[in-house]
C-alpha cells in the first residue's frame, strides 16, 4: 500500500486514478482538437491550453472521489461503478459550470466540455470494464503469511476472505501448541527457517498474530524475514491499514504511545483546519440559509414547537457545549427525561423531520458552532454527555476522542452507518480513533469528498 500522508491507499487504487487522471486529460485534449476541426481554427500549442485541461481533469477526479468510484463495490461491480461513473460526471459538469460562471478562462469552451464529457464517459467505462473483470486475479492480491494459528488468525481470514479485500493468504505457522484454531496451520517445529517458508510461499508480508507474544516472539527470526525484503507487521498496524480503524481488540496503550501518530496538534494543521473551518462555515451559512428558512417553516407546518433545538454535547477536551439543529422529532421524544439512542425507523420522528434528516438539512445550523470554533468541518461526531459517561465505562479509550474537535462529518460517518448501540459506538470509536490518530489534510479533504457519497446516497442516515 502507498501511505499518503499517513493515510493507506492500496497500489491498485493509485494507479487506476493515475491512469483514469490521465483518460480525462486525453480526453479534454482529444475535445479540443475535435472542436478546432469543426471550426476551422489551429488547436494551437498544449502549453496553451494546460489550464483549463487541467481544470476539467482536476474536476472530475475529485467529483469520481466524491461518489465513491474507488471504493470496493464500485472496483467490483461494473453495474456499480457504471452507476457512480454517471453520478460523478453529472457532477462534474455542476463544478464546471460553476468555475466557468466565476472563472471563465481556467475552463474548457462549452462544446469542448460536451465532448470532452463524452470521451470521458466512453474512456472511463472500458478502463472500469478491463477493471472488474480482473480485479479478482492474482496479480491484484497481496499475498500475506501468518504467524500464529488462534483466534486472531482466525480474524484474518475472515478479513481475506471478505469480497474485495485484496488479500492471499499464503498459509499460517503455529508458533505454539494451544494455537489450534486452524486447522491447516503448519506447526513452527515443521519449519526450518521461517524466512526460507515465506519466500518458497511467494508471500510479500509476514504478519504476527500470535495470542500471546511474551517469551515466544522468534526475534531472530524475523529480522532473517526483514533481510529478505519480505516486509513484516504486528497485528494491530495490520489491521488498522487494512480497516481504516484502530482495532480495540489487538490495541494495547503501548501501541497507541510508541506508534506514529496523533499529531492533529501540530501548530501549522491546527491553523490551517481553523481557517478552513472558517471560511467553508460562512460559505455554507450563506449559501444554506435558503434551505435552513424553508425546511424551518416546513417544520412549523408539520408539528407543533420550536424550530430550533438546543442540545449538549461533548466536545474538545471533554467540555461541553450546544449544539443547534433544527428540529427533527416530537417535542416529547424524551418525554421521560432520558437520553435515548435513534434507531431505524425511529417513531418519534416527524415526517419531515424525516426528510431534512436524510439530506442531512438539519445538521446546518450546527455551521454556526463550527464558526464559533466549538466543533470543526471534519471530526468525530459530538455526542451527549449521558452517553460519554456510559461509553467511557464501557469502552477502552473512549475519552481519547475528545482529543480532537467534533465535527459536521468524519471518518465513522462516511465508513459506518448510524451507531444507536454500545456496539455500533464501538465500531465508530475505532474510526474516530483511526482519524485522530491518522489526521492530515488530505484525510479531511478525502472525508469531505465522502461526504458528498453519503448525501447522495444516505445509507445510514436516521
Amino acid at each position: 500500500m502507498f501511505r499518503l500522508f499517513k493515510h493507506y491507499v492500496p497500489h491498485a487504487v493509485v494507479w487506476l486514478a493515475l491512469i483514469e487522471f490521465f483518460a480525462l486529460l486525453g480526453s479534454a485534449e482529444g475535445a479540443w482538437h475535435l472542436y478546432a476541426h469543426q471550426a476551422g481554427f489551429d488547436a494551437g500549442e498544449l502549453a496553451d491550453r494546460w489550464l483549463p485541461l487541467l481544470t476539467f481533469a482536476v474536476s472530475n477526479a475529485l467529483a469520481m472521489m466524491a461518489v465513491g468510484m474507488y471504493g470496493t463495490e464500485a472496483l467490483r461491480s461494473m453495474g456499480f461503478a457504471t452507476a457512480r461513473l454517471l453520478a460523478a460526471i453529472s457532477l462534474g459538469v455542476i463544478f464546471l459550470s460553476l468555475t466557468g460562471f466565476l472563472l471563465p478562462n481556467v475552463t474548457l469552451w462549452r462544446a469542448n466540455s460536451i465532448y470532452a464529457m463524452g470521451f470521458a464517459i466512453a474512456l472511463l467505462f472500458l478502463i472500469r470494464l478491463a477493471v472488474t473483470q480482473t480485479a479478482g486475479a492474482d496479480q491484484f492480491r497481496r499475498r500475506i503469511l501468518i504467524l500464529g494459528a488462534g483466534p486472531r488468525a482466525a480474524r484474518l481470514r475472515v478479513l481475506a476472505d471478505e469480497p474485495g479485500s485484496g488479500l492471499t493468504i499464503t498459509g499460517y505457522v503455529a508458533m505454539a501448541d494451544g494455537e489450534t484454531v486452524i486447522a491447516d496451520a503448519v506447526p513452527r517445529g515443521d519449519v526450518a527457517s521461517l524466512a526460507d517458508h515465506a519466500v518458497a510461499l511467494g508471500a510479500g508480508e509476514v504478519v504476527l498474530a500470535m495470542e500471546e507474544r511474551r517469551g515466544s516472539l522468534p526475534l531472530a527470526d524475523l529480522l532473517r524475514v526483514k533481510t529478505t525484503g519480505v516486509h513484516v507487521n504486528d497485528i494491530a498496524s495490520f489491521l488498522e491499514r487494512e480497516t481504516g480503524r484502530v482495532d480495540l481488540a489487538t490495541t494495547n496503550p503501548s501501541f497507541l504511545i510508541f506508534s506514529d501518530g496523533f499529531s492533529a496538534g501540530q501548530r501549522i494543521g491546527k491553523v490551517s483546519k481553523r481557517l478552513f473551518d472558517i471560511f467553508a462555515s460562512l460559505l455554507v451559512l450563506v449559501i444554506g440559509l435558503p434551505l435552513i428558512v424553508i425546511a424551518g417553516i416546513a417544520v412549523r407546518i408539520d408539528s407543533k414547537g420550536p424550530i430550533f433545538y438546543r442540545q449538549p454535547r461533548v466536545g474538545l477536551f471533554g467540555e461541553t457545549y450546544n449544539i443547534v439543529k433544527i428540529r427533527s422529532m416530537r417535542t416529547d421524544a424524551e418525554a421521560a427525561g432520558k437520553a435515548v439512542w435513534a434507531s431505524a425507523n425511529d417513531p418519534r420522528i416527524t415526517r419531515v423531520g424525516n426528510i431534512i434528516r436524510k439530506l442531512r438539512i438539519d445538521e446546518l445550523p450546527q455551521t454556526w458552532c463550527v464558526l464559533k470554533g466549538e466543533m470543526s468541518f471534519v471530526g468525530p461526531r459530538p455526542e451527549r454527555p449521558s452517553f460519554v459517561e456510559e461509553l467511557t465505562e464501557e469502552l477502552p479509550y473512549y475519552a481519547e476522542r475528545h482529543m480532537v474537535k467534533p465535527g459536521l462529518t468524519g471518518w465513522a460517518q462516511i465508513n459506518y452507518p448510524y451507531g444507536a448501540s454500545v456496539e455500533d459506538a464501538r465500531v465508530k470509536l475505532e474510526y474516530d480513533l483511526y482519524y485522530a490518530k491518522n489526521y492530515s489534510p488530505f484525510l479531511d479533504l478525502l472525508i469531505l469528498l465522502q461526504t458528498v457519497r453519503v448525501v447522495l446516497w444516505p445509507e445510514g442516515a436516521r
